[in-house]
C-alpha cells in the first residue's frame, strides 16, 4: 500500500492509503496465499487417471480393486509424538539411538471393501510382488477379475512380474487353479499421492508406531497385526462408515480421488 501510494503521488494522484485500499476491495482482489498441487511427469497422466476412474467407476460385484505398496522400511526405536504425562514430566526422545531392527511392510488395499491383506518383507522387489499376488488369488479365488494398481517402482513393472500375470491368466491355470482374471491398473509415474493405502498407511502410523517404543521388531509386527485385524473387522461390520472414529487418524476415505494426496509428507521421520 506505502508504494502505491507514493506511486501515485508522484504522479500528482492525490489518494489516502485509506482510499487505495478501499478501490481495491471494491474491485474484488484479495491477499490469499499460493496453493502448491501435486503433478506428475508422465506424458500420459490423464490417460492413466481416466482408466482407472472408469475402472472404479463400473467394477462389478465380482470384481476388486486392489491399491498396492510398501510402508517402510522403518526403525524399530523410542519415536516422538504427542503423548499424556503428569504435570512437571516431559518426554524426551534421544535423537541418535541403536535400532532394534526395521521392518518392511507390504500390503494390499481392497477399495470396494476397506479391506487390508500384509504381510512383512525383507526387501521391495518382484519376488515380493508376486508373493502378495499369490496371496490375493487364493484369497479372492471366488472373484471374475481383480485389479491391481501401483506406482512405478521398477519392481511394480518389471517383466518378470508381467509374465507371472501372463501365467496366471492363461485358460489352463485359471480353469485348473479357479481363479480370477488379473488385470493391471498402474498409477502415472511420480504419482504416488494417489495412491490410497497411503492413507492407510499413515493412519497406521499414528497410532501405533507414533509415540512408540517397540522392544522388537516382533513386538511392533504384534502391533500392525492386531491394528489391520480391527480394521478389516470394523470395516466388515460398517461398510459405509469410513473415516470414522479411530480410522479417522487416516488422511482420507478410502476411496480414489485425484483431488486427494493420500501420501503423508511425515513419513521420513520413521526412517
Amino acid at each position: 500500500m506505502q508504494d502505491l501510494y507514493q506511486t501515485m503521488a508522484q504522479e500528482d494522484l492525490s489518494l489516502s492509503i485509506k482510499g487505495i485500499r478501499k478501490i481495491i476491495k471494491n474491485e474484488g482482489y484479495r491477499f490469499i496465499k499460493a496453493k502448491k498441487v501435486l503433478t506428475s511427469t508422465d506424458p500420459r497422466y490423464l490417460e492413466k487417471l481416466k482408466e482407472i476412474t472408469n475402472i472404479l467407476t463400473n467394477l462389478k460385484n465380482n470384481e476388486k480393486f486392489f491399491s498396492i505398496d510398501e510402508f517402510g522400511p522403518f526403525a524399530i526405536k523410542m519415536q516422538g509424538g504427542r503423548s499424556w504425562v503428569p504435570q512437571g514430566e516431559n518426554r524426551i526422545v534421544p535423537q541418535w539411538q541403536k535400532s532394534k531392527g526395521s521392518l518392511i511392510l507390504t500390503a494390499a488395499l481392497e477399495l470396494s471393501t476397506n479391506q487390508v491383506v500384509h504381510f512383512y518383507s525383507t526387501k521391495k522387489n518382484t519376488d515380493e510382488m508376486i508373493k502378495l499376488l499369490e496371496i490375493l488369488l487364493e484369497k479372492y479365488k471366488d472373484e471374475d477379475r481383480i485389479f491391481l494398481s501401483w506406482d512405478a517402482a521398477s519392481w511394480h513393472i518389471s517383466k518378470k512380474l508381467q509374465k507371472k500375470v501372463d501365467d496366471k491368466n492363461s485358460v489352463e491355470f485359471r480353469l485348473q487353479h479357479n481363479t480370477p482374471h488379473i488385470e493391471l491398473a498402474p498409477l502415472p509415474s511420480s504419482s504416488q499421492f494417489l495412491n490410497v493405502i497411503e492413507s492407510v498407511f499413515s493412519g497406521m502410523a499414528k497410532a501405533i508406531i507414533h509415540n512408540s517404543d517397540y522392544g522388537s521388531p516382533e513386538e511392533a509386527m504384534l502391533a500392525i497385526d492386531r491394528y489391520f485385524n480391527d480394521r478389516n473387522a470394523y470395516f466388515q461390520q460398517n461398510p459405509k462408515r469410513a473415516g470414522k472414529k479411530i480410522w479417522g487418524h487416516e488422511l482420507a476415505p478410502s476411496e480414489f480421488n485425484e483431488g486427494k494426496n493420500f501420501k503423508d509428507s511425515k513419513y521420513n521421520f520413521l526412517k
